[in-house]
């Protein structure tokens, strides 16, 4: 996952790190800051956008450049994924590899839209492309390269240009050597004014000598033939290109505009979805509070349900066969009761039992312990606690129940003023035999419940 660039999910190239610990492509962190204002990290956003942060934005100044990262993705043991290629190695050459697998599809470089292995293209050239063209050297027609063969056989049976004995060597039917003379002009001056310049090399050669006047005559005329020729049909083309010119210039401009309406319109896009964000970010603490809130409430009113201010307190436990299992296996070793009081504003305590036992009476008799708490009143209360506690467990058919009591030592910090939430508690670990609990001549529980009282001498 370390190797993946946070924004396209593919191997990192040219990694950059942010200050959030996220990390780039340097070339997907440019696109981002390009078409997007104040950027946020996509990565913080999904794993917790209640924390984004500073650190969370995207800037050039707050990236760096991971050398190290960049360093072991280069040394990745990779293998090419083209059908029929068994190339493997390491990253750092497998571009070089790309560029010359020849399993690899590429297109044909002629344009033709044929996608073609490499290996195969010189046969595609050679045999069906229907772009790679042949010069014919008789008529100078381009040709395919599966058309050349019979094409050359048939231009041998065409008529040739009138030009041809000063060096035309265009052949064709009539109709189209009618047209080649009306648009060859210009060239055909040229091929005359070389062959004439031949021609007086050859009589200089044998003694002749040219009369100067007509040589010059014959010769510029020519010249100022082919000089008018050349300009107008550069004229042409000049005028040709300056209104394709004027049409591409207003095409860029609408584009450029079209550009713009876009850019900005996806700034107020990103801003709308910035600030909804923010909202929802928002609403999601609120949403948090709230249930927080709510939680708190349910847990007061639990208690003030269950609280007893007289300093007699019943306790009822279900599951018990379950509990007791747990307390056995050391799942659930304890239970503690819900808190109550000796009096309105007395003192706080509860029970604390083990279905299983604890210290001397551990898997052979159920313990039961008084804890005093820390409450809201001690610093009014008389300190150590010094009031008389009696334990019961109640037979639901109402014959026997078990009753012990104990009165509290006074020097035992387990009665002296609460420091922490609740002090060590004390009681009674021998409090009822394993084996009376579940006696079939006894209550004690009934469908899987059991009943604990508490009493607290107050007088």
């Amino acid at each position: 996952q370390k190797f993946l660039c946070s924004n396209c999910n593919n191997i990192l190239k040219k990694a950059l790190q942010m200050l959030c610990g996220h990390r780039y492509c340097s070339a997907c962190l440019t696109w981002i800051l390009r078409n997007n204002k104040n950027a946020i990290c996509q990565k913080c956003k999904e794993e917790d956008p209640n924390t984004l942060g500073e650190e969370s934005l995207l800037a050039e100044d707050k990236a760096f450049g991971d050398a190290a990262i960049n360093k072991e993705i280069s040394e990745l043991r990779v293998h090419c994924v083209t059908l029929g290629c068994s190339w493997s190695g390491i990253m750092k050459d497998f571009e070089e590899h790309q560029s010359l697998c020849e399993y690899a599809l590429i297109p044909c470089h002629t344009g033709c839209g044929h996608v073609v292995m490499r290996r195969k293209l010189a046969d595609h050239l050679e045999n069906g492309c229907v772009n790679n063209v042949t010069v014919c050297q008789q008529c100078h027609c381009s040709l395919a390269s599966s058309e050349y063969q019979s094409h050359s056989t048939s231009s041998a049976n065409k008529d040739g240009c009138c030009f041809s004995e000063v060096g035309c060597a265009f052949r064709g039917s009539k109709e189209k050597i009618k047209e080649h003379e009306k648009s060859a002009v210009g060239a055909h001056m040229l091929l005359l004014l070389q062959h004439m310049r031949q021609l007086q090399g050859a009589l200089c050669s044998k003694g002749f000598t040219p009369q100067p006047e007509l040589n010059l005559k014959n010769g510029s005329v020519l010249q100022q033939l082919v000089r008018e020729k050349v300009i107008s049909e550069l004229e042409n083309k000049l005028h040709v290109f300056e209104n394709i010119v004027a049409v591409l210039n207003k095409e860029v401009e609408s584009s450029n505009l079209e550009i713009l309406a876009f850019r900005r319109q996806s700034e107020l896009d990103q801003n709308i979805i910035r600030g909804l964000e923010l909202k929802i970010a928002e609403l999601h603490r609120c949403l948090t509070q709230k249930d927080a809130g709510l939680s708190s409430l349910h847990k007061s009113l639990l208690f003030s349900e269950q609280a007893s201010y007289d300093g007699i307190f019943l306790w009822k436990i279900t599951e018990v066969g379950r509990k007791l299992q747990d307390s056995v296996t050391g799942r659930t070793v304890s239970l503690y009761s819900p808190a109550f009081y000796t009096a309105k504003y007395g003192y706080k305590v509860c029970l604390r039992v083990y279905l299983n036992g604890d210290g001397a009476g551990r898997g052979t008799h159920m313990s039961l312990f008084f804890v005093v708490m820390k409450g809201d009143y001690d610093a009014l209360l008389p300190w150590p606690f010094r009031h008389k506690v009696t334990f019961m467990l109640l037979d639901q058919n109402n014959r026997e129940h078990v009753i012990d009591a104990f009165r509290p030592d006074l020097t035992s910090a387990s009665f002296q003023r609460p420091v922490d939430d609740m002090n060590v508690a004390c009681g009674c670990p021998l409090f009822l035999p394993l084996s009376r609990l579940q006696s079939p001549k006894h209550a004690y529980v009934r469908e899987d419940t059991l009943f604990l009282k508490c009493i607290i001498e107050t007088n």
